[in-house]
């Protein structure tokens, strides 16, 4: 009996050690297992070995050959000529976009129904078709001139000279693009509450200025995602200008040489690799400025900084930041005051 005394007093846990760790009670929760996660990985990384296998082990594509052309004179001149083209068409139709949004949503009945016109027609054309035209506006119209209707002339153009094949593309793509951005920037520009505008005009602001200030700066985080898309899809659009005709772009480039050369695989893949290569770059840019417009509203950001969990900037912080307000007390998600915050509110 005296041994099994001992054993029980010797088995019998001694004082607990004083705890380290400050919150008591902490709960160490074991991470979620994602099993479907590794396995995807997998299924995904194979899929990539195979398309990487079959393009370099196939022949057709004569890798050689891309490289020799990939920095080729006449190749790189076409891939400036057609930043120019997307550069310029995309400028000149969110210029006019802008004009037609404004146009939808003015009082004036004229200028609704002109800007529903200038939609309705351009949208519902074929952009090949509307190139083909444009080349064809010298045959059609061989001199532009001002003056009076069934009167005197002021003075004329002769079209030759003042539509260059440059300018019928630019025209063309522009035009046509406008009609696009039209109605994602009229979309940007309701997704801003009235009450902004009515508050502003009870300010004394005019219409122009609250457009400017109040806002175009709160759609931009609308309108900036598709018009990214826009500028992409317009890099793409402009190997169609040989409709125009116009013949330096990348596309007629690769082309002449795969016609010289008699092997069109190897060309159409340089021109593929270009187009990717600037469609990457814009896709940074385009980033870029969604994150700047979006500040404050991407409930999603991780900016790394300060705020909620992992890094989170919240949204009383990022006005914090704007240096707009008085020093006030910012909040987490919880409504609790932030120990990183401002000072506390005045």
């Amino acid at each position: 009996m005296s041994d099994l005394a001992g054993q029980g007093r010797a088995a019998s846990p001694g004082p607990a050690a004083p705890s380290t760790d400050p919150v008591p009670d902490r709960i160490h929760a074991v991470p979620v297992r994602h099993p479907g996660r590794w396995l995807s990985a997998v299924v995904v990384l194979v899929l990539a070995a195979m398309v990487v296998h079959a393009l370099v082990t196939n022949d057709k594509f004569d890798w050689p050959t891309v490289g020799k052309y990939l920095f080729n004179e006449q190749v790189v001149r076409g891939v400036g000529w057609t930043l120019w083209l997307t550069v310029a068409a995309m400028i000149l139709g969110i210029v006019l976009a802008v004009l037609l949004a404004i146009m939808r949503r003015s009082d004036n009945p004229v200028m609704r129904y002109t800007s529903w016109v200038y939609i309705w027609f351009f949208r519902g054309t074929p952009i090949y078709t509307q190139l083909v035209f444009w080349g064809l506006i010298s045959v059609l119209y061989p001199k532009i001139s001002l003056g009076i209707p069934f009167g005197p002339e002021w003075f004329h153009f002769t079209t030759t000279e003042l539509v260059t094949a440059s300018r019928a593309a630019i025209l063309g793509l522009g035009l046509n693009e406008a009609a696009y951005l039209a109605e994602i920037v009229r979309a940007g520009l309701q997704s801003v509450d009235r009450g902004q505008e009515e508050a502003a005009r009870a300010l004394g602001m005019k219409d122009s200025t609250i457009l400017r200030r109040i806002v175009l700066p709160q759609a931009m985080r609308v309108i900036v995602p598709p018009t990214g898309n826009e500028t992409i899809s317009m890099l793409k659009t402009t190997s169609l200008v040989l409709a125009v005709p116009f013949t330096l772009d990348l596309q007629f480039a690769t082309n002449a040489i795969a016609s010289r050369t008699f092997q069109p695989i190897p060309l159409l893949v340089v021109a593929a690799l270009w187009y990717l290569a600037i469609t990457s770059v814009l896709m940074i840019g385009q980033h870029y400025l969604e994150r700047y417009y979006g500040r404050g509203f991407d409930e999603h950001h991780r900016g790394g900084r300060r705020g909620g969990p992992g890094g989170r900037t919240t949204r009383q912080e990022a006005i914090a930041e704007a240096g707009t307000t008085p020093d006030i007390a910012v909040f987490d998600d919880m409504g609790r005051p932030h120990a990183g915050g401002a000072g506390g509110a005045r």
